[in-house]
């Protein structure tokens, strides 16, 4: 065996042992997602485990096509890994195109921003306006603690007045501004003043724990914003993970081809 082919493998060898330590980090990067979100959104939980798995099975492949010096395994290490590459920079491009449009309005007198639902991507809006997708998530946020804690976490109306809520609180659990209803507290408005806006969010607001403003295109709206911060992380994130594949890729190319040419020929 060649000098170059033994640095080679070594370097592979090592590279897919970091790419396993890697593996792990994006699974436990799933996982922490998947204990720090709700049920409503956990949309790329199981994604990015699953893309965790799949790199840990990849590198495994590799790290024993350079331990045995197999031009084989290399062979299925090194298109599979093209395939990984492929399907990253794919969803990576699309979700900075679902991500690229919408943004919250700034409110007089308020610390959080409104959003309309109009201002987001023709996917988002495909998604969130279609009634079987929308119920199942509104079934969540009636059961989430998102709307349910604001009167707990805001002793006083000057408190929740000064707050800086997320998108999901300032677009689900209140009505939009633009109605007028004077607030009692963080969970209760005043309904007997009529709404001085046609938006019809204003009617469908209710102060009832099931029923608040999760029918609302306001609601619909900050669930749209809080998917589409997750959705820039994770594509962040995948512009990272590109960069150190394709770099353990080209490395992987020259231990195959060293592989190959240290193969005894018949």
């Amino acid at each position: 065996m060649s000098s170059g082919t033994g640095t080679s493998t070594f370097v592979i060898r090592w590279i897919n042992f970091l790419t396993m330590l890697l593996a792990v980090a994006v699974i436990c990067f799933g996982v922490w997602m998947s204990s720090h979100n709700d049920n409503c959104r956990r949309s790329l939980t199981l994604p990015v485990i699953g893309l965790g798995a799949v790199i840990f099975l990849v590198s495994i492949i590799g790290f024993l096509g350079a331990w045995k010096n197999n031009s084989i395994l290399l062979w299925i290490y090194l298109v599979l890994l093209c395939i990984i590459l492929v399907a990253i920079l794919v969803f990576t491009v699309l979700a900075f195109i679902v991500t690229n449009n919408g943004s919250g309005h700034d409110v007089s007198g308020l610390r959080y921003k409104e959003y309309q639902l109009q201002d987001y991507s023709s996917w988002f809006l495909k998604q969130l306006n279609n009634t079987h997708n929308w119920e199942h998530l509104k079934s969540c946020l009636v059961k989430s603690d998102d709307c349910n804690n604001l009167a707990k976490k805001y002793k006083t109306l000057n408190h929740f007045k000064s707050a800086k809520l997320s998108s999901i609180e300032a677009g689900c659990c209140r009505p939009p501004s633009e109605c007028g209803y004077p607030a009692v507290n963080a969970s209760f408005y005043d309904l007997s003043f009529h709404p001085i806006s046609s938006n019809k969010d204003c009617t469908l607001y209710k102060n009832t724990k099931s029923i608040k403003c999760y029918s609302c295109d306001s609601c619909k709206a900050g669930v749209a914003q809080y998917m589409k911060t997750e959705w820039r992380v994770v594509a962040i994130f995948n512009v990272i993970l590109f960069v150190v594949l394709s770099m353990i890729y080209f490395v992987g190319c020259c231990a195959r081809r060293n592989a190959a040419r240290s193969q005894p020929k018949v």
